[in-house]
């Protein structure tokens, strides 16, 4: 079985550790970096951080899909990861501090197979790439706006 990965990173204008507290509060931050192809969201348990369980709908290429994940925080102040409840699929967020700003990457990953492995690893960067860049345009954007975070 293959593995599909994408991903996708920028510079962040603010400090690692105010963008970290963004991506890990479900309920009053997180919400607001998600582009339009995020529907849906609600908060089932927690809130912040490790433990927290969402619900989410994506619809990218025409097609809505949706998401039961929970939270952990593999490396505490570093590296988050909603981890599908229901499947396979996990989405990481690394943040690097650089001086007074980071660096923040995130990426997909998934198993597949066959026929549909092959055109899932041509397709999905090009659906993803696009929500990424948005998503992490939103979190400079609003890490900016919001310092008392």
């Amino acid at each position: 079985m293959a593995v599909v990965s994408v991903s996708y990173d920028r510079d962040i204008g603010a400090s690692a550790e105010r963008v970290y507290r963004i991506l890990r509060d479900y309920w009053n931050h997180h919400p607001h970096i998600l582009p339009p192809a995020f529907t849906s969201f609600a908060v089932e348990e927690g809130g912040i951080g490790t433990g927290t369980v969402i619900r989410f709908s994506v619809r990218t290429g025409g097609r809505t899909q949706h998401f039961h994940q929970r939270i952990e925080e593999t490396t505490p102040g570093r590296v988050l990861r909603e981890v599908d409840i229901d499947g396979d699929l996990a989405t990481t967020f690394v943040v690097t501090p650089a001086g007074e700003t980071c660096r923040v990457r995130i990426e997909t990953t998934w198993p597949t197979k066959g026929i549909r492995g092959v055109i899932e690893r041509i397709l999905s960067p090009r659906l993803l790439i696009p929500i990424y860049t948005e998503e992490l345009a939103n979190l400079d954007r609003y890490a900016r706006e919001h310092p008392e975070v």
